[in-house]
């Protein structure tokens, strides 16, 4: 299996300005999400578009990222992301849509393994795993900061 589609859609309550200003402050997603993110470096900054080298962490471990990413003004951002060290590159979306009660966030990660070893065991490892270890560093965080 040389590529993973993961998608997965959470409300949170709060409203949509407050959850887009947590979601795209990179610079600070290590002090926000601190179980996935070590360090965050933005090396270049062109109005919406961001070069970013990341420190992530995941299933045990702390890899280096690169990211291209886009800040969709008001409605979240999109990230190429690689990872030659885990042997992964991908396309990222993290969208929101003001919905009654809150905020929708609709999560698309498009995976692509790039090692024989990690394709053995990618579909239990990233599709189920990776996911709810996610859900549980990113989402439950934003709901402990935004619904209050």
């Amino acid at each position: 299996m040389n590529h993973i589609h993961l998608e997965k859609s959470w409300i949170i309550k709060a409203p949509l300005a407050a959850v887009f200003t947590i979601v795209t402050d990179f610079g600070n997603m290590p002090k926000y999400f601190p179980k996935v993110a070590e360090s965050v470096k933005i090396n270049r900054r062109e109005g919406n578009h961001l070069e970013i080298d990341a420190q992530v962490k995941s299933f045990g471990r702390t890899f280096p990222v690169k990211m291209e990413t886009e800040i969709l003004p008001g409605r979240g951002f999109i990230s190429d992301n690689q990872s030659p060290d885990f042997g992964t590159s991908g396309h990222e979306e993290f969208l929101l849509e003001k919905v009654e009660g809150g905020t929708k966030i609709h999560y698309v990660y498009e995976v692509d393994i790039h090692k024989k070893w990690l394709r053995i065991i990618a579909k239990p490892l990233i599709g189920c795993f990776a996911m709810k270890a996610w859900e549980k560093a990113v989402i439950a965080e934003l709901r402990k900061i935004l619904e209050k």
